[in-house]
């Protein structure tokens, strides 16, 4: 069974057809990227599967649940995590309350939180993720005197920490250093097979512009152009594949 099953999604806003039918599938345990130049409709595709906002048609599935219909918060708890083109973290607290304040709306009750330690039983999680982010040594700081870079990491760990199936990570190298883009990479191969408290999640979605990035890090890699599909294949298909080149990678 696939874990996330896309099938003839579309959104229009009044004449222009931003998605327009849209398929694909995630199996679990894939990296899959989703590619195409601006305005093609990757960005209203990532927030129909979120529901931000509501498709006209189509179907999507999460583990065989039609969730096509949920909000943010429920499809959060049902398993899906992410991140934002632009950084989500709280600047005045510490990295490791970010991460513990990313996790709450998942633990239990309100009143089961108000009994619970201080750190709603979420330290352990959290300090596993800050390991293997490898950022303990500015754990006890305010995330909003980190560098961006940093704080891009703080962002990404945020998204680990309800322990969900299915992470969609939205341009996680917009605005990154090129030193510290291998190192997202590394993270998210180690992400992607790694299993433990607080680092379950093993299949992405990632849309991204960094080209060498995606072919480096997807399993396969699906090309949108003006709310189409042009292809779906490994990075080696897509990069020889005539039309996409033609159309999208300039060759």
């Amino acid at each position: 069974m696939s874990l996330l099953k896309v099938t003839d999604l579309k959104k229009s806003y009044g004449a222009i057809q931003a998605v327009g039918g849209v398929s694909f599938e995630v199996k679990p345990g894939e990296i899959f990227g989703v590619i195409g130049p601006n305005g093609s409709g990757k960005t209203t595709l990532f927030n129909s599967m979120l529901g931000q906002i509501t498709p006209d048609a189509g179907r999507i599935e999460l583990n065989g649940d039609d969730v096509t219909k949920l909000g943010p918060l429920e499809l959060s708890r049902k398993g899906i995590g992410r991140t934002f083109q632009t950084l989500q973290v709280f600047g005045k607290m510490s990295v490791r309350d970010n991460l513990i304040v990313a996790a709450q709306e998942h633990q239990g009750t309100m009143f089961s939180r108000m009994f619970a330690p201080g750190d709603s039983g979420l330290g352990s999680r959290a300090d596993a993720l800050i390991d293997q982010f490898r950022i303990r040594h500015v754990a006890h700081l305010k995330a909003g005197t980190l560098s961006y870079g940093q704080q891009k990491l703080v962002d990404i760990a945020m998204a680990f920490m309800s322990e969900p199936a299915l992470v969609l990570l939205d341009e996680p190298c917009a605005g990154v250093n090129p030193s510290l883009v291998g190192g997202i990479s590394n993270l998210l191969k180690q992400l992607n097979q790694t299993r433990g408290p607080g680092m379950k999640a093993s299949s992405f979605v990632v849309i991204e512009h960094n080209m060498d990035f995606v072919m480096d890090l997807c399993h396969r890699i699906m090309v949108m152009v003006e709310g189409k599909v042009m292809a779906i294949g490994t990075p080696a298909e897509i990069r020889g594949n005539k039309q996409v080149l033609d159309a999208y990678l300039g060759a």
